[in-house]
């Protein structure tokens, strides 16, 4: 009696879950298989309609590439990851991050040069502007100051050199 009631509402369940599957399967226009109790849409063409209520397929045999292209594209998009394409994803983001942190870094270091020459810059300006003997040592060790027309000239450079700077 037990194993009476225990089959029936074994076959019960098995019918009903199968009512329960898709009766439709298609291909939309991004590539995703779709499932439906629903038929597609009519805009679907008849060589995308992968399954029809109880068909195995309705594809002809002669379909078009692109349909069979899409299939595969989908076919591949469904495939599980391997551990070592993760290994090689994770390995290239890794690198990426890194040579970006790289570039951070040295446009960091290139601008705090820049401002160190931009405040050396000024300040040799304003010595310059001050009328203060400027020595310079030359190749032999001996003090030698600038002449007029030497502090006019060092003048022009350091202000084309703080055109440059903010």
């Amino acid at each position: 009696m037990l194993n009476l009631k225990l089959i029936s509402g074994f076959m019960i369940a098995t019918l009903t879950c199968a009512s329960a599957l898709a009766q439709y399967v298609w291909v939309d226009e991004k590539g995703n298989k779709q499932f439906s109790d629903t038929p597609p849409p009519a805009s679907t063409p008849k060589n995308r309609i992968i399954k029809s209520q109880g068909l195995s397929t309705t594809r002809p045999a002669e379909a078009n590439d692109a349909a069979s292209a899409s299939k595969d594209a989908v076919n591949a998009a469904q495939k599980p990851m391997t551990t070592s394409s993760r290994n090689e994803e994770f390995n290239k983001r890794r690198a990426e991050q890194a040579e970006k942190d790289k570039k951070a870094t040295e446009e960091q270091q290139a601008a705090a040069d820049k401002q160190k020459n931009c405040e050396r810059a000024r300040s040799y300006q304003k010595v310059l502007e001050s009328g203060q003997r400027v020595a310079t040592t030359d190749k032999n060790g001996e003090r030698n100051y600038l002449t007029d027309a030497q502090r006019e000239k060092e003048a022009a450079d350091v202000k084309k050199a703080l055109a440059g700077c903010q």
